[in-house]
């Protein structure tokens, strides 16, 4: 009796020492809930407005990179693909609940759906493939992959980037760029469409595409012993509670910058993508650094292709229901960089090895991309 007592007790120490940040959230959600107008009533004072903004944005990203914790225990559980499909489908929740909520308080932002989408492709295409095939192939002279799920990935990848940012910029209506209601339509059912049956091959008879090609035994970080399933699930949903009400308040301070502060329409966009491609990039370039090249594609590829295939339907949908026009075509620049980073990922990923110059080519690209939003 004394020791199942001194078991439990040492499993809630470790639970409260673990999950310490799950009380700064919900802290954090029950102040800004209660005091949300004073909070938010100063944002002129520029300090201030960094502050609440730091804040609000820190303790997004924090239960984000929770999420992704409680998904790589489920990942080890579950095996691939399984366990990559949960931190994907996670976080892009949490995409789609970050943009719906700039969208329903911002009144002149547009193309804030699009801006976003964009910059997790970049982001995620060069930033974080970049570093995971840079450091991966620092002490390697190659690192391989399974070729036909690469290929599964970019064949759904570059279709529904062509028709959600690239086709929308050749069709104007009589409204302007916006696409009109039976384009949206048509643009969600495809989109949704495509990725459902892509999840059904995925999670069914072609599941062995997104695993590794080699089966050796993996050598994993020494870890505490693992909780059962269910306790990492429900700490995986605790922790998107407070990020669905913390999200929608990040959307004020970041509306104020850009439509009283004209700052660039991008910025929103921007601080979306990062809050959602952090977590997803920390797990992808650990993977890659470990050798496990397919995990770390699993994860970037996967993200990719479930920013477009869930985000643009989630994000036609709310743009009818509170009737803000979305502008989805990309222009200029822009439009150029999707392009070549679609044609380089392509290239990258044919051969079904890696090496440390291809990591370096989509970081340059990274950074072209970062300097052209300054010169926009």
């Amino acid at each position: 009796m004394t020791d199942s007592l001194a078991f439990r007790s040492f499993g809630l120490n470790r639970l409260l020492r673990e999950e310490w940040f799950l009380a700064v959230s919900i802290l954090t959600s029950l102040v800004v809930l209660s005091f949300e107008g004073p909070l938010l009533k100063q944002l002129s004072d520029p300090f201030w407005l960094a502050f609440i903004f730091l804040v609000l944005f820190a303790a997004v990203l924090g239960s984000a990179l929770s999420v992704v914790r409680h998904a790589d225990y489920l990942a080890e559980r579950l095996g691939e693909p399984y366990g990559t499909l949960i931190l994907t489908l996670a976080i892009t929740s949490i995409e789609v609940m970050a943009i719906s909520a700039v969208m329903i308080h911002g009144e002149n932002n547009p193309t804030l759906a699009r801006d976003t989408l964009f910059a997790v492709i970049m982001i995620i295409l060069n930033g974080m493939v970049g570093m995971s095939l840079l450091f991966g192939a620092w002490r390697r002279p190659e690192q391989s992959h399974n070729l036909q799920g690469a290929n599964a990935y970019l064949g759904l990848i570059v279709p529904l980037a062509t028709l959600s940012l690239i086709m929308p910029s050749f069709l104007y209506t009589s409204g302007g760029p916006h696409p009109s209601a039976p384009r949206q339509m048509v643009l969600g059912i495809m989109s949704i469409g495509l990725y459902g049956v892509f999840l059904m091959l995925q999670a069914g008879r072609h599941h062995h595409f997104f695993a590794e090609e080699d089966e050796l035994p993996v050598k994993r970080e020494a870890r505490p012993a693992p909780r059962s399933l269910w306790v990492h699930t429900i700490l995986l949903f605790a922790y998107m509670g407070p990020v669905v009400f913390l999200v929608e308040e990040l959307a004020k301070p970041i509306d104020y910058v850009i439509e009283t502060l004209r700052a660039p329409v991008a910025f929103g966009g921007v601080v979306m993508a990062v809050l959602v491609a952090t977590p997803e990039a920390i797990s992808a370039v650990r993977a890659a650094i470990a050798n496990h090249l397919q995990r770390s594609i699993n994860i970037f590829l996967g993200s990719v292709l479930s920013t477009i295939g869930i985000t643009v339907p989630a994000m036609l949908a709310v743009s009818y229901l509170v009737a803000h026009p979305v502008t989805l075509g990309l222009e200029g620049s822009d439009l150029v960089m999707l392009i070549l980073t679609l044609a380089v990922s392509i290239i990258t990923f044919a051969s079904g090895r890696t090496h440390l110059m291809q990591g370096a080519v989509h970081l340059v690209l990274f950074v072209a991309y970062v300097l052209l939003i300054f010169q926009q």
